[in-house]
């Protein structure tokens, strides 16, 4: 496996450390879970950001929406228990 070099504050070099021991791992352990857990929350961060430019282009494309009272109706209904229809989306008027 290849290696790499990381420069660390003395501060952060023994929070490393004394985290690493906490956790029951190696420092290089720790590192490469810490580097792989913030790559991951990237990663889908910006799956999310990309579906929601996808999802807000496809309501662009079309010009529908749900109003938004007809929403806070099917919302409020759901919260209380009760499984109404789904708003249809419509073309604004405007």
């Amino acid at each position: 496996m290849p290696s790499s070099t990381i420069r660390l504050t003395e501060d952060l070099k023994v929070r490393v450390a004394a985290a690493a021991e906490r956790a029951g791992v190696t420092v290089n352990d720790f590192i490469v879970d810490t580097l792989a857990h913030r790559i991951g929350q990237l990663e889908r961060r910006a799956a999310f950001n990309d579906l929601g430019q996808q999802r807000y282009g496809a309501v662009a494309a079309s010009g529908e929406t749900i109003a938004w009272p007809d929403m806070c109706r099917y919302l409020e209904a759901r919260l209380a228990g009760q499984s109404p229809p789904r708003p249809q989306a419509r073309k604004s008027v405007q």
